[in-house]
């Protein structure tokens, strides 16, 4: 199964560095609830707008598996350096500025930090490191999250992935000081 996954996210990042930005986000948003070697596999997207006069777009797919929450953010247009990346408490991107999607997900009510450092919120997932090329890849897995499941400590349907213009500092609370919100997407059940 890891084999697997690991030559899907291997195909994935293949085909972004030889389409276009078009062609990739057409060829690789997931389109089907699947199976794989009889294991049940879950998944959830989120297309990322630009907000607060930014110009950045791409993905964030989500697959579950054996009680394992995949993530890939694929976002391009962010400038060089670290841009924080947090799953937001509402599904609403309306906001220019994505302020209407709320603080970030911390439904333990812990403090902000560094994912894996305890305490952190479970929406705290940390920083992309953009390297000024087109498109900026960050893979995470968990079993903190699920795919609509009941458990609303875990589920992330119907949450927000945003993209900070600066980055994370993992210690200014409540939220790392990452600056405006520069991307927004509501996290939606998707078909692999």
């Amino acid at each position: 199964m890891k084999k697997l996954i690991l030559i899907m996210l291997g195909g994935i990042l293949f085909s972004a560095c030889n389409n276009t930005v078009e062609e990739y986000y057409d060829d690789n948003v997931p389109t089907e609830i699947d199976m794989v070697e009889g294991i049940p596999v879950k998944a959830a997207v989120a297309n990322i707008q630009a907000t607060s006069g930014s110009d950045i777009k791409g993905t964030v797919a989500f697959t579950e598996a054996e009680g394992k929450v995949g993530l890939e953010a694929n976002i391009i247009g962010l400038s060089k350096g670290k841009h924080a990346i947090h799953i937001h408490e509402k599904g609403d991107c309306s906001a220019s500025d994505g302020k209407s999607a709320g603080g970030h997900w911390n439904p333990t009510g812990v403090d902000h930090g560094k994912w894996g450092d305890e305490p952190f919120h479970t929406g705290d997932i940390g920083n992309l490191e953009a390297s000024g090329d087109t498109i900026t890849v960050m893979t995470l897995t968990t079993d903190r999250w699920c795919i609509g499941c009941e458990d609303e400590n875990k589920n992330i349907l119907n949450k927000a992935i945003i993209i900070h213009e600066g980055p994370d500092d993992f210690t200014s609370q409540p939220a790392g000081a990452a600056g405006a919100r520069i991307g927004c997407a509501v996290i939606e059940e998707s078909m692999m």
